[in-house]
């Protein structure tokens, strides 16, 4: 079923922000997706950051990264965990984006002279990249950021308004998520704020087609026809959305809801019957399943586990397709510092250390990785967590007392990890990066292809490939120059990518992998990746071992 032009879904949030709109979109396009069209998503982001990479994980969460190299919102990241898809750089953009295109088209005089204005130069660029990511796809789902009366959502708004008008009503339809808040004291449920927002959105000439209503309780029918009544919307498009157990159930929830019907009647899409039976069966184990087993989580940003969304979610994925359960023991690596490993890991079946940028908790995180290695216990470290249990091998094994990396002393004598001064980015460009270089433009970012070692534990964990490809986020590398050492010793490389170092393990170590890629930015929740399910694999035998 082939439609010639593409189809629009248009979600904005209402009331207040954190609804899960980026959830509620995904769930849209994977019940789309399992009825066999072609569906992709775009996040369109009102704030004027030029793109999330530069931002604090603490004020944004993670930092997405998709196969093309761009640093993403991480709603794209739940994009492509449910759509089982590679999104790219155009799945998403900011105000700050679409101004510096029109600001640099006006400079080179592609306006020929004109008045720059909101409407039509802004809204135009806006809607040109809408257009642009929905080229060869059935339907495409617009994800409009921040919420309904915010001021820097205006010309969004305006652009998915005008953008209707353009491609007529059997093409595109709104959709807004909205709360539906309960209170106490009253005991009810109460509709006015998203009367309010739906008002909002109709003065600027949106009226929307359907409502997905969070909610902590379910709604009576009462309520829902009250809403329809007052919003102006069709009966059978008040979609239920009531917390869920696991965000990967929100699809099944919608199908019980019927949310496709009245999505197909807009948009003429034909009869909608989605294969949901995978998917159930690995919710089902999400929510109940056979097995535990405890991971300790070492990082320095705990706080906020928005800063590590992807790696959380990978976890889940690998114990949906292992029967487990797979709790993250969240260890603070400062903590470690002063209180010493054995007391905090001491319960642990297997120890990841993560991704970070910074001196602050690295003393901490390598009395983690010395834990594992000494007492073998399962151990995954992902990119800085790959550098430091080098540094830490060469420190305690090799005895090189000063070996560091010049990411915390630029002239340490034994720069174990150091930043390259040129290498091949991902569309095959030399990039020149110094110490001086700005943050955003010397990273090693995207999809980049490994060699994998014969018969080593990264090969047989992807199935005995010999070339994988994953994705980057970091400026620093392993030194090469010390690697006969480190061989000798027995941590070797598994790993490479164009002579770089992507990988090492240890020899007479049950599971003891380390990785400069970020594994969790290609799992998916029907397709694990192959990294994250064999350290999970190795810590439910160590349990077993263990009791």
């Amino acid at each position: 079923m082939v439609h010639k032009e593409t189809k629009y879904i248009f979600v904005t949030g209402g009331v207040l922000s954190s609804l899960g709109k980026g959830i509620a979109a995904a769930s849209i396009a994977t019940l789309l997706k399992n009825v066999g069209l072609k569906v992709s998503i775009l996040k369109a982001d009102p704030y004027i950051n030029v793109d999330p990479g530069t931002m604090s994980p603490l004020e944004h969460g993670e930092v997405f990264v998709t196969q093309d190299g761009a640093e993403t919102d991480l709603d794209l990241g739940h994009y492509e965990r449910f759509l089982d898809e590679n999104l790219t750089q155009l799945n998403n953009f900011t105000t700050g984006r679409v101004y510096s295109t029109v600001i640099e088209k006006e400079r080179r005089g592609d306006y020929l002279g004109s008045t720059i204005q909101v409407i039509p130069h802004i809204v135009d660029e806006i809607k040109s990249r809408i257009v642009q990511a929905g080229k060869g796809q059935d339907v495409l789902i617009v994800e409009i950021g921040g919420t309904v009366g915010d001021i820097e959502g205006l010309p969004f708004l305006e652009a998915i308004r005008s953008l209707r008008s353009d491609v007529g009503k059997k093409r595109a339809m709104y959709i807004h998520l909205t709360l539906i808040p309960y209170i106490k004291v009253a005991g009810e449920l109460k509709t006015k704020p998203t009367q309010h927002s739906v008002q909002e959105l109709r003065r600027i000439g949106i009226s929307p087609d359907m409502l997905i209503c969070r909610s902590e309780l379910p709604l009576p029918k009462e309520l829902k026809n009250k809403l329809a009544l007052s919003c102006g919307v069709e009966r059978n498009c008040i979609i239920e959305a009531s917390d869920a157990p696991t965000i990967y159930q929100v699809p099944l929830s919608f199908q019980k809801e019927n949310i496709l019907d009245p999505i197909s009647e807009i948009l003429q899409l034909g009869e909608l019957k989605p294969n949901m039976d995978i998917w159930d069966t690995l919710v089902k184990r999400i929510i109940a399943p056979k097995d535990d087993v405890t991971i300790g989580f070492v990082g320095k940003y705990l706080d906020l586990k928005e800063a590590y969304k992807s790696l959380t979610e990978s976890f889940l994925h690998a114990g949906a397709h292992l029967n487990a359960r797979i709790n993250l023991k969240w260890v603070d690596s400062e903590m470690i510092e002063e209180k010493g490993a054995n007391e905090l890991l001491d319960d642990v079946d297997g120890v990841l250390v993560a991704g970070g940028f910074g001196e602050r908790g690295v003393a901490g995180k390598m009395k983690a990785i010395e834990f594992a290695r000494v007492k073998k216990v399962p151990f995954l470290g992902i990119c800085l967590g790959m550098q430091l249990a080098m540094i830490e091998f060469a420190r305690n094994v090799l005895q090189i007392n000063d070996a560091n990396s010049m990411e915390f002393d630029a002239n340490t004598p034994s720069p174990i990890i150091f930043l390259i001064d040129n290498f091949i980015d991902t569309s095959g460009q030399k990039q020149l990066r110094t110490h001086q270089s700005p943050l955003g433009g010397t990273m090693r970012l995207g999809g980049y292809e490994c060699d994998t070692k014969d018969n080593s534990l990264l090969q047989k964990a992807y199935d005995n490939q010999k070339k994988i490809t994953e994705r980057h986020r970091h400026r620093y590398e392993a030194n090469p120059a010390y690697r006969k050492d480190f061989e000798k010793a027995g941590m070797i490389v598994s790993g490479e990518s164009d002579g770089l170092i992507e990988a090492i393990e240890l020899q007479g170590h049950p599971w003891f992998l380390g990785v400069q890629f970020h594994p969790e930015f290609t799992s998916r929740l029907t397709a694990p990746n192959k990294a994250i399910l064999g350290f999970c694999n190795a810590a439910m035998q160590y349990h077993a071992s263990h009791g």
